[in-house]
């Protein structure tokens, strides 16, 4: 676990069961447009032009590597960035700067209760997800054993 004062989040991982690189980020950052009012943003999206626009910093430049087989979570407070940092690894938001790479699938579940069913235990829910991520039971199996 380390902390990442620029992120405003806590990493957690677990030792890497293989060398080979399942996400490799490398000066990731993403920053949106704040507008004074509704009619600038109107004027920069029809003229693309971008004149007295402030900046948001939702994730500052992060590098981060995730193994194969490890176990990783993002921890912190509200505002921090981390579903943000997800949405871009998950290919579902592009970065303002850096580069990512992703080797393997990677499934969104950004929502707050979804694929998961109070009434089935830890290990259902997996498989349900699994499922929903296109694994065969075979495949899951295998990488919960």
């Amino acid at each position: 676990m380390y902390w990442d004062s620029d992120f405003s989040a806590y990493c957690v991982g677990s030792l890497p069961m293989s060398s080979e690189i399942a996400i490799s980020l490398t000066g990731i950052s993403k920053r949106f447009p704040v507008f004074e009012s509704s009619m600038h943003r109107l004027t920069s999206l029809l003229f693309r032009k971008r004149t007295n626009v402030q900046y948001f910093e939702a994730v500052k430049p992060i590098d981060l590597t995730i193994h194969k087989g490890e176990f990783f979570g993002i921890i912190g407070e509200n505002g921090s960035g981390k579903s943000t940092l997800l949405q871009i690894i998950a290919g579902t938001l592009s970065p303002s700067s850096g580069t990512f790479k992703v080797n393997g699938r990677v499934g969104a579940l950004l929502e707050l209760g979804a694929g998961f069913n109070p009434e089935f235990t830890g290990r259902e829910n997996a498989r349900l997800n699994a499922s929903i991520l296109g694994l065969s039971d075979v495949e899951f199996e295998k990488m919960l054993p």
